[in-house]
């Protein structure tokens, strides 16, 4: 890896050294730095409705048992037994009243309380040699839940996510809150690319760019009513705190005249009127934006779209549907994709269906949009491996001027949080960049501190209790 300094100077005023889509160093420092101090989502409560339900998830190497205990509370434990380190819960997903690890026997109930262990008198000397009161699976060091996205941070002393979150919470409820009962999803369907983590993040966040061209053919075999991709200049792109996303610009009417362009039924549309705020509203009502792609920074990604799920030609309508990713890095060229179909949990079942359908045609493992975008992001990856990589910036000033002025004014009139600009733009791409860089420099922020005498410990407490 190059200079750091250097590297995060040339990220800020938007020229990409090539590299760090493929370099190892660069990995170990988002590692250290970036995914051991953000807010990382695991799973949906949907998921887990009962108690005893559980999901098995990972932040990069660290598994965790998120679990409905027998009292509705949600718990993330560390997945790994106190005793010799052996991964205690081995299935995807299931329904427990107590986990048992398999290499001693040991055993603890749903909410991480160590219950059992064989032959504690012969082994231990019972009580008197090993207690096993106050025993407990380690915890997440932060967790909390929004509108039913359960999130984690490995820093204990992360600070609250709401915090984090921001006034980006405006644009969340727009995928995930279109009634007060709130969504469910299904999945997740699991699948690796030889792709760096950073380029889907990048293009769900606002790459509007590149769909008259990448996803050219999508839209000739007729699955959108828009005749050319190119519509999509017409959208808005915002940031907001720690995240963003584009927009499509919808033809006039009113707000239920627009959510029904898009294939919502009248009694969705009902729940949707009474359920978001009144700003919320005038987004599209007013600005006659409907919310498409966004990220949250680091690896949270949503996608609305509403593609005609009938084949026959005479058939215009379409259904709406959004997805959700997490981007779950493997390694600096190799990320899992986490994909979930979102719907709102009193949707209709035929429009669940339907909706599921198109989900379906166009993303996911075998999603029309997603083998487009990923032979695209494998490429970069790839070349990014090379020498001459080292070499080049990447442009990504889309929207800006020689003096960092941005080529047309942001939006005075926008009711969303942020700033939005309307037409194509790499503002999106540059605020999640900007966020990545401030993780990475922490390690010299670290090292001031550490000339000062203030480095603060960063070892877990150990052992974990109830």
């Amino acid at each position: 890896m190059n200079d750091l300094s250097q590297m995060l100077e040339d990220v800020r005023r938007g020229m990409i050294p090539a590299y760090i889509y493929n370099d190892s160093d660069v990995f170990q420092l988002e590692k250290e730095h970036l995914f051991e101090r953000s807010w990382i989502f695991l799973a949906h409560e949907s998921e887990i409705p009962d108690p005893g339900d559980y999901v098995v998830r990972r932040v990069l190497e660290d598994s965790f048992i998120v679990s409905r205990d027998e009292s509705g509370d949600v718990r993330v434990m560390f997945n790994m037994c106190l005793h010799r380190g052996m991964q205690i819960c081995r299935a995807e997903l299931g329904n427990a009243s107590h986990f048992r690890c398999s290499y001693h026997g040991w055993s603890y109930r749903n909410d991480g309380r160590l219950v059992g262990l064989p032959f504690h008198q012969e082994a231990y000397g019972g009580e008197d040699g090993f207690s096993k009161k106050g025993q407990a699976l380690l915890p997440a060091p932060a967790m909390d839940i929004y509108n039913g996205l359960i999130f984690v941070n490995l820093d204990p002393r992360a600070r609250p996510l709401l915090e984090f979150l921001g006034e980006f919470r405006y644009y969340l409820d727009l995928y995930v809150k279109q009634s007060a009962e709130g969504a469910e999803v299904r999945g997740p369907q699991r699948w690796r690319v030889k792709s760096n983590w950073k380029i889907g993040a990048e293009n769900a966040a606002g790459d509007s760019y590149h769909t008259p061209q990448t996803h050219r053919s999508v839209v000739e075999i007729g699955l959108f009513r828009e005749p050319t991709g190119s519509k999509r200049k017409e959208g808005a792109l915002y940031w907001c705190d720690k995240g963003g996303g584009t927009t499509y610009k919808l033809p006039p009417g009113s707000f239920r005249d627009r959510l029904s362009y898009v294939g919502y039924p009248e009694e969705m549309i009902d729940r949707i009127e009474e359920t978001w705020s009144p700003q919320q509203k005038r987004l599209i009502s007013d600005d006659g934006f409907m919310i498409s792609a966004a990220t949250l920074f680091p690896t949270l990604s949503f996608v609305h779209n509403w593609p005609k799920v009938d084949a026959r030609a005479d058939d215009d309508r379409v259904v709406p549907f959004i997805t959700m990713r997490v981007w779950q890095p493997i390694s600096a060229t190799e990320t899992e994709v986490l994909s979930w179909f979102v719907v709102d949990k009193n949707a209709p079942d035929e429009f669940k269906e339907a909706s599921y359908k198109g989900y379906l045609m166009c993303f996911g493992s075998t999603g029309m949009f997603e083998q487009d975008d990923v032979e695209n992001w494998v490429s970069i990856t790839t070349l990014a491996g090379g020498s001459m990589a080292k070499r080049l910036l990447l442009n990504s000033r889309m929207g800006l001027l020689s003096n960092d002025k941005p080529v047309s004014e942001p939006l005075a009139d926008f009711h969303g949080p942020g700033t939005a600009y309307v037409g194509y733009g790499e503002f999106n791409q540059r605020g999640l960049l900007r966020e990545w860089a401030e993780c990475l420099e922490r390690p010299l922020k670290d090292l001031e501190q550490i000339a000062l005498g203030s480095k603060m410990p960063n070892r877990m407490p150990e052992g974990g209790d109830v």
